[in-house]
């Protein structure tokens, strides 16, 4: 049965907005960690930037199916809190942070496994080394980087996506002091840079935590009763993150994929997809947190009973990332050779880079239709269809179309580019035919259905934060 209506069901665009900017500041930090280890890093020579990029990939790699997994919690949490059962955040949380420690553990087993193998794929010796050492340090961060996604996701759900910004913005500052003293003071060059993204990445946890929520959610996951109902949801969130675990590790693997193909047709190629790429952040990280947004609105809607707002909430985030995605396309078509050569003197990687910035900027609106129709689907619990349809059209469209128009017809990088725009285009399509038709509707009425059977005699007002509440029934 329904429950009370939802505080922002007349006005859904404007909450979210308010939800998904933190988000956004959130993921272009993250980024901007990433530039900053670049520049310290860059200055010990091409061997040690090598290595903290192939040591700084595999580590991603192996960390994104344990990611993935607590991206359920988001879709758990938020749709308790739509059914008013917001008391039940604390124990997916538990059952969050239970398996973000196992696969923590696994991931230091299998991060100390793989590295003596890098000596053996790097370009030469020294390198292969220095990434060996690299990821040996990175990987003990582990654990502590998935509690915090665990507590991250857990606020994302309950609409609190302030407080991961700020702790993602803490981390930030630390990582550059870390990397000044372990880099420039201490000497210790790769091991030192791997080291301060551990340490930065694990602080991150304690503005997460220290947060009034976050510390009324850590006092109930120690209650006896949580503990119990953890042991439950472990089994839940397996069962809803597997696909998401599996569908995150197969698109960054196949991506990995793809940049090693394009490091085969040539140095320029390669240089020039990596500068692409960097600038079209600034388009999709922006999507992605839109994406983020609404499916933690999505999520609470089928948690209320209230089917109906999905596509149209769907439709605005729709509307919203077209704008953006179409104005961030426009402006790289129109300065395309003037972003080109801020990164780069020579002329051709500087015409190579135009043409991929010409392909980018036709993708654009695909790939934001394509995040938030996925972002829908996740959040009303229809997780295996979109992880099929993400995964599948990654790894047999755009590999194929490389190998055709990027080896076969020449076209090398570029080639692989409108791989992506053929890969986008029609998972946008599949995803927005199966979100518009209500393919997702048994797969949600199914998550509700298992939130009511365990409903308690009383229930609890959803924990929006209180601006959010405030503004939204303004």
């Amino acid at each position: 049965m329904a429950s009370l209506p939802l505080p922002w069901r007349r006005r859904p665009l404007p909450t979210l907005l308010r939800l998904a900017w933190p988000i956004c500041v959130s993921m272009l930090s993250y980024s901007f960690m990433t530039l900053v280890d670049t520049l310290f890093v860059g200055r010990l020579g091409a061997a040690s930037l090598a290595a903290v990029g192939l040591g700084g990939i595999t580590s991603f790699t192996l960390a994104c199916f344990g990611i993935g997994l607590m991206r359920a919690l988001k879709v758990f949490v938020s749709q308790a809190e739509g059914a008013r059962q917001n008391h039940r955040a604390a124990g997916y949380l538990a059952a969050g942070l239970v398996v973000a420690l196992g696969f923590g553990v696994i991931n230091i087993v299998a991060g100390l496994s793989l590295a003596p193998l890098l000596r053996w794929v790097s370009a030469s010796a020294e390198a292969g080394q220095l990434a060996a050492d690299y990821l040996q340090v990175r990987v003990l961060g582990a654990p502590a980087m998935l509690l915090a996604v665990a507590v991250r996701e857990t606020l994302y759900g309950q609409g609190d996506t302030k407080t991961p910004m700020r702790a993602a913005l803490t981390a930030n500052v630390l990582n550059i002091g870390l990397d000044a003293l372990f880099i420039l003071q201490l000497g210790w060059g790769a091991r030192g840079a791997a080291l301060a993204s551990a340490l930065a990445a694990a602080a991150e946890l304690v503005p997460l935590c220290a947060t009034r929520r976050g510390r009324a959610l850590l006092s109930q996951v120690y209650s006896g009763g949580v503990r119990r109902q953890a042991l439950a949801n472990v089994r839940e969130v397996w069962r809803l993150g597997l696909p998401l675990g599996l569908q995150l590790f197969l698109s960054v693997s196949v991506f990995a994929l793809l940049t090693g193909a394009f490091a085969m047709m040539g140095k320029n190629d390669v240089a020039a997809h990596q500068v692409a790429l960097q600038v079209i952040h600034v388009s999709f990280l922006p999507a992605y947190a839109l994406g983020e947004a609404v499916s933690v609105l999505v999520g609470q809607a089928v948690g209320a009973g209230e089917d109906d707002l999905v596509t149209s909430v769907a439709r605005q985030a729709l509307f919203a990332a077209a704008l953006y995605t179409g104005a961030c396309g426009v402006l790289f078509a129109v300065t395309a050779r003037l972003i080109a050569g801020l990164f780069a003197r020579d002329p051709q990687l500087i015409d190579l880079i135009v043409q991929l910035l010409y392909v980018g900027a036709a993708f654009q609106v695909f790939d934001g239709a394509n995040i938030v129709a996925g972002s829908v689907l996740r959040g009303v619990g229809d997780v295996s269809f979109a992880a099929w349809i993400s995964v599948g059209s990654a790894w047999l469209i755009t590999p194929v179309i490389t190998y055709l128009l990027g080896f076969r017809a020449g076209l090398g990088v570029v080639g692989g580019w409108f791989g992506f725009v053929v890969e986008l285009l029609l998972a946008a399509v599949v995803l927005w035919w199966r979100l518009e038709r209500g393919g997702w509707l048994p797969a949600a009425a199914a998550e509700r259905a298992k939130l009511h059977a365990q409903q308690p005699q009383t229930t609890l007002e959803p924990s929006l934060p209180r601006h959010l509440t405030n503004n939204a029934t303004q």
